[in-house]
């Protein structure tokens, strides 16, 4: 069997000749090949599109391809001559992967080669393809497009784990030859160059301070067993590297390869059940238990490397680059199931998890610190210090054995606290991190729980430093210095949780409180009234109610249940806790009510359990109103003395995106982080933006990372920046050790190079452009979201947005009111459906009528913006890769097979396509390109050019909707063959938009 490379389509007549590879290969198969880029395919297009032939060959190809393109030098930033490595892998694993499923059933086997072909034909420029592959489509069986639709879906995995192994080959290779690029920390200082003194970069490096924060957004359409099957997969791939491999090494190697893979087939891949918060956040455990606990000290040592050869500095043990935080088991934000007893079930395992990986380190570093002389005098002082000792003459031995004792004390606690928790016994964790003597810190024979981090870092810092001035600076540096490093970055617990909450619902229990003290609705004051008074209660010592009282005070139950979170918050101790995030902030008083009701709980800034107050600015009006909100915060000297005098704010890019359309959401943003940074600045306020990024365009997702840090706004990062890494993005980015070092690399030397970057300010002229393309853009966008009636009946036939409840996810609900609307549901389905019919429509919807006015000197100056303005280039750049990933003609056959046959309906579908090749012919105006796919990252030259594997998952998958939409209007009257076919295509639209989300290397 052929298997084509996904970046086949962008590539020009080229084919590589077959290579030999002792891997086994199935006996259909032979070496991938190149197809050639497309011609004069256009038919399916404009058959389906209702554009003329003319107007499609101009702007389009066959469903989107290139139509005029003389091929890269590079593939993904791959050098094309390198290919031949990426071929055998992917020829050897799909070919393994064949020869299973063909031997469990020929016949299906038969027909998923015959829709392969079809694809293949279609991205090399044959006619007429896309009509045959539904044809075909329409002549399986429920359980035959089952099948088909996984063997696609298993191989569209293989491919991505062949590309990112064979990424990471040739960057290794390139290290190895002295190659660098600028987005490393290497890359970084040869590009800052002689614009700073090796001083103040390493004052900056110091200084600055990056948090990703994981999110449980319901993105990542594998299974947890199977994306830990995939790593497997790519670890043996990079044995077989090695050239000091023997014979029966390589053999072994490849028959775990061949094992994995017939495990992957025999697996169910479907999740049967949602998971529950607590499931979620386990997932977010393991990727920091077994990828980030090695990849982060092994990256902070390449780290070292660089500064001390570049900057002939040294890096302080206990200082790190990047931390991390988590959302998992703390974002209550329309999830339900996140409850106060969910949350604190989830710090305790956090911290579990951190005793026990602590734990196995520092017996690890037992075995290595056997060291019986020349110690400092603070060494002496702090091992003569402890008690009952069975080491004497080994002080780091002594030391460390205590430690180790006290974390064993620490894990027996933990667990201990878990069995409370889940037998409802909840506890004041804050109030018991104490030992009762003092003594009791330093005795073998009793050995304490470690509750402070100073507990820990500091016996840690005294051994490094004693061994570091004593001659043994070498042993100070192994395993010693790493256990530093991921203490300071994982601490005692992990990761601290955020926790994320509605601005309703405190203004609902604020509402609930002054009704019951008699003094009115707080819910229908003004907001002058509200912050008078919230003023005078944060300066007032009176408790507004005895806590005790919470759910005996008649309360409605989601006012209980809000209070009762405020209450589990102030009991979960120091470091378990991070940011309190408002989302759908309006006002200063949404603020200042979340400081109150964490006074009212005893968690203030004197007593260190405050917990940081950060506004989510998340739709147009919010962020324009941003500068305002934030003002009327800084001249309450209550507000600042409290927060001392730093805040962080949260910019929110899926639903502000979601709410006026990419264009006027991106501009939204930038003048909303440019005048809240200015206020933050008249009052001395040192800020820190968050921002809340999706892994798709329309959420705020960008693959360049370093290009997209670097195209910030002037003055809005200065060397601190948070954000959130969510869903299938989390595994890409964090899946494996390799990865995951380069993912921090990219993120450290971004921020830095941020620092001393020469930004271009936009003119006023160039501003006020601007202002017009947001407004012409939002208003486009939402006259079809908002106002035409057509648009919700057709998104819901045209689109899986339906179904993709049954997908099972993420544990929150789709809809943060489960009985309204398209306003109502989340960013994240919206942009998901979107995605699967391959239209993409939420990273482009009002672009179109923005980016083609009619006046030629408005055109020249988006030409000049786009040529001369970072943000501007990026901002275009990204909308033009989602446009290279649309087809035409696939999103058409949705049309045919789902949408009710009525002119409006099928007539608003053509307007979309329409629209669409407006779009495309926009973009193209102002990059001054030939196609779509020219001047933006080359990451997404890969996620762009999958058709010929995804073709057929979507064909497919438009059946499978159909028959299931039609069993599913019969309601309770199906027959029990009904039944059980309905369930074969339940699972069938499960794996086809897994596929395809695979396939488009991102889901929502």
């Amino acid at each position: 069997m052929k298997f084509y490379l996904p970046a086949a389509v962008l590539l020009s007549s080229l084919a590589l000749s077959t290579s030999k590879s002792s891997a086994p290969t199935s006996k259909a198969s032979a070496a991938p090949k190149l197809p050639k880029a497309p011609t004069s395919s256009n038919a399916d297009a404009a058959a389906t599109a209702n554009l003329s032939t003319a107007q499609v060959e101009k702007v389009l190809g066959d469903g989107g391809e290139l139509v005029d393109f003389n091929g890269p030098t590079t593939w993904w930033g791959i050098p094309l001559d390198s290919l031949p490595g990426m071929e055998e892998d992917i020829t050897m694993l799909n070919g393994l992967l064949e020869e299973i499923a063909q031997s469990e059933d020929t016949a299906t086997h038969s027909k998923y080669r015959e829709l392969y072909k079809l694809g293949e034909d279609r991205a090399n420029g044959v006619e007429h393809c896309l009509p045959k592959m539904v044809k075909l489509s329409q002549s399986l069986t429920s359980s035959e497009m089952l099948n088909i639709a996984r063997l696609f879906t298993h191989s569209l995995n293989l491919v991505n784990i062949a590309e990112m192994h064979h990424r990471f080959r040739i960057l290794k290779d390139e290290e190895k030859a002295g190659k660098i690029t600028e987005d490393c920390l290497e890359g970084t200082l040869a590009a800052i160059g002689d614009s700073a003194s090796p001083d103040e970069i390493y004052e900056r490096l110091l200084k600055q301070q990056v948090e990703i924060v994981f999110t449980a957004h319901p993105t990542e359409v594998n299974r947890r067993t199977m994306l830990m099957k995939h790593r497997k997969i790519s670890e043996s791939l990079g044995m077989l590297d090695e050239p000091s491999l023997n014979e029966f090494q390589k053999r072994e190697t490849e028959a775990s390869i061949r094992r994995t893979i017939a495990s992957l087939w025999g697996s169910d891949e479907i999740r049967r059940a949602k998971p529950t918060p607590t499931q979620e956040a386990a997932g977010g455990i393991a990727i920091i238990e077994s990828v980030l606990w090695d990849a982060f000290p092994a990256f902070c040592r390449k780290l070292d490397d660089v500064v001390e050869n570049k900057l002939k500095k040294k890096l302080p043990p206990d200082v790190v680059p990047v931390k991390f935080a988590s959302w998992i088991g703390g974002d209550r934000d329309g999830n339900p199931n996140v409850t106060p007893l969910v949350t604190r079930e989830v710090v305790m395992t956090l911290r579990l998890r951190a005793a026990k990986l602590l734990y196995d380190d520092m017996q690890e570093l037992y075995d290595e610190i056997a060291i019986s002389k020349s110690f400092s005098p603070e060494m002496l002082a702090l091992s003569d210090m402890i008690v009952g000792s069975k080491d004497h003459i080994e002080k780091y031995r002594r030391v460390l054995g205590h430690l180790i004792l006290r974390m064993h004390a620490t894990i027996k606690f933990c667990e201990d606290s878990l069995d409370l928790i889940k037998q409802g016994k909840p506890f004041d964790y804050a109030k018991i991190v104490s030992p009762s003597s003092q003594s009791d810190f330093y005795d073998d024979n009793n050995p304490q729980p470690i509750f402070h981090r100073s507990d820990l870092k500091d016996p840690l810092m005294t051994m490094y430093q004693s061994l570091s001035s004593t001659g043994y600076s070498e042993v100070a540096d192994g395993k010693l210095k790493d256990l530093l490093r991921k203490f300071s970055a994982f601490g005692l617990t992990l990761t601290p949780l955020d926790i994320r909450e509605e601005s309703d619902k405190h203004t609902a229990a604020l509402d609930a409180i002054t009704k019951s003290l008699g003094i009115g609705s707080y819910e229908s004051w003004d907001e002058k009234t509200r912050l008078n008074w919230l003023n005078n209660e944060l300066s007032s010592k009176r408790p507004l109610f005895r806590i005790r009282d919470v759910a005996n005070m008649g309360y409605p139950e989601g006012v209980v249940k809000t209070l009762q979170t405020f209450e589990m918050a102030s009991t979960l101790g120091s470091g378990s806790t991070g940011a309190y995030v408002i989302s759908q902030a309006r006002t200063a008083s949404d603020v200042l009510a979340v400081m109150l009701l964490q006074k009212q709980f005893g968690m203030t800034s004197e007593n260190g359990r405050m917990m940081r107050v950060v506004p989510l600015f998340e739709t147009l009006t919010d962020l324009e109103n941003a500068p305002d909100v934030v003002d009327t915060l800084f001249s309450s000297d209550n507000y600042l003395g409290a927060v001392k005098g730093v805040q962080e704010i949260m910019v929110g890019y899926s639903d502000s995106a979601k709410d006026a359309g990419r264009l006027a959401a991106c501009w939204a943003q930038y003048t909303a982080q440019e005048k809240v940074s200015a206020v933050a600045q008249k009052y001395g306020v040192q800020l820190t933006f968050f921002h809340g990024k999706g892994g798709t365009v329309g959420r705020g997702g960008n693959p360049s990372v370093y290009r997209a840090v670097l195209a910030h706004p002037p003055n809005t990062i200065n060397g601190r920046f948070r954000v959130t890494e969510q869903g299938e993005m989390i595994t890409q980015n964090f899946g494996d050790v390799a990865q995951a070092k380069r993912t921090l690399d990219i993120y450290t030397s971004a921020v830095l190079r941020e620092s001393f970057v020469k930004h271009v300010e936009p003119t006023e002229d160039w501003r006020s452009e601007m202002a017009d393309l947001s407004e012409v853009s939002c208003t486009a966008y939402r006259q079809l979201v908002r106002k035409e009636p057509r648009f919700v009946p057709y998104f819901r036939q045209a689109t899986p947005e339906l179904e993709l409840g049954t997908l099972n996810i993420g544990s929150r609900p789709a809809k943060r009111n489960p009985k309204g609307g398209i306003e109502s549901l989340r960013a994240i389905p919206w942009t998901f459906a979107w995605t699967q019919t391959r239209v993409h429509l939420s990273a482009w919807l009002g672009c179109g009528e923005a980016l083609n006015p009619n006046d030629e000197e408005k055109q020249k100056k988006l030409r000049t913006m786009y040529n001369s303005w970072p943000w501007f280039r990026e901002t275009i750049d990204l909308i033009s890769m989602v446009l290279s990933k649309s087809d035409m003609s696939i999103n058409a056959n949705y049309d045919a097979q789902l949408v009710d046959k009525t002119e409006e309906l099928m007539g608003l579908g053509k307007e979309i396509r329409s629209r669409l090749a407006i779009t495309r012919e926009g973009v193209l105006k102002v990059t001054g390109c030939e196609d779509v796919t020219a001047g933006f990252a080359l990451l997404s030259e890969s996620m762009k050019t999958r058709a010929a594997f995804v073709d057929p998952i979507n064909c497919i998958q438009a059946e499978v909707m159909k028959r299931y939409r039609a069993l599913e209007r019969k309601g309770e009257k199906l027959s029990k063959a009904e039944k059980a076919e309905k369930e074969i295509l339940v699972d069938g639209l499960r794996v086809c938009i897994s596929g395809i989300a695979q396939g488009m290397r991102n889901s929502g």
